[in-house]
């Protein structure tokens, strides 16, 4: 199969999914009371179907900001005892992997080869924008079928993918990690913080923005259509998918990609959906 088909394949693929969803999960008003498994007020903090957040397009730059004043006022929380015990997981997890890339990345270079039909399939990669084909194709569903809920679904999904993207670009700026495909053919993967390479600054490698993107996007969906149980499933694993295609095509260490997704899951876990 030709270089770059089987990434159109799952360009395709990736789009039909964001329709099936779509198809699949509408849910207009006279529909919601009649639904069995309709979400109910499990997660804590989270509003529940027959509380939806109150988000229109008006409201949307307020949220955002609203969104990272509480993101970087984090350590104030910290401060007063709260989520001590994640945050702790975390950067412990960063650090062994941090400490565990020169060792893995070899691996990845030197193997490229057997990888060539992953790589095929992420020929390229997966762009930003692409990611962005869930929230879009929620909110036109939501306009065609005047389904609230979907629309809704789709501002969050956006707002969710804007926080993401603030706060990695912030990190990358700070980090300027050179990224695996900038470390000379046999050279050492040690060193690569505040040494971007050939990439330019808001290029840098840590952390990943696509699994920034991917997971902020996977957590809305997850979590607003999670009375169909494959939905979080297939959020997820695309999630994923694209984010750990970064490491085979050499554009991320795996710390990146951990950081990336934990930073998408959280800023949206803990601002976006709490609204």
């Amino acid at each position: 199969m030709r270089n770059g088909v089987r990434g159109k394949i799952f360009r395709v693929g990736l789009s039909g999914w964001a329709l099936a969803l779509c198809a699949t999960t509408g849910r207009g008003q006279e529909l919601k009371a009649a639904l069995p498994d309709a979400p109910v007020a499990t997660v804590e903090g989270l509003p529940s179907a027959g509380q939806d957040v109150d988000i229109t397009w008006k409201k949307l730059p307020e949220r955002i900001l609203h969104d990272q004043k509480e993101i970087w006022l984090f350590p104030e929380a910290l401060a007063h005892g709260k989520y001590w015990v994640p945050t702790l997981a975390v950067t412990a997890g960063t650090a062994g992997l941090i400490a565990a890339d020169p060792h893995a990345m070899p691996y990845f270079r030197n193997h490229a080869g057997n990888l060539d039909d992953v790589n095929d399939v992420f020929d390229g990669t997966i762009t930003s924008a692409e990611i962005g084909i869930v929230p879009l194709a929620l909110l036109a569903s939501g306009a065609i079928r005047h389904d609230a809920y979907a629309t809704k679904t789709g501002l969050l999904a956006g707002e969710a993918y804007v926080n993401a993207t603030i706060v990695d670009l912030a990190i990358k700026v700070v980090t300027m990690r050179k990224r695996p495909s900038d470390v000379a053919a046999g050279g050492p993967f040690n060193d690569t913080f505040f040494n971007r390479g050939k990439s330019p600054v808001l290029g840098s490698s840590f952390p990943s923005g696509h699994a920034a993107q991917a997971f902020s996007v996977a957590t809305v969906v997850a979590y607003r259509y999670r009375n169909h149980r494959w939905v979080p499933w297939v959020a997820y694993g695309l999630a994923t998918a694209i984010s750990l295609s970064r490491v085979t095509t050499l554009k991320h260490f795996p710390s990146d990609i951990f950081v990336g997704a934990v930073l998408g899951y959280a800023t949206t876990r803990f601002t976006a959906l709490r609204h």
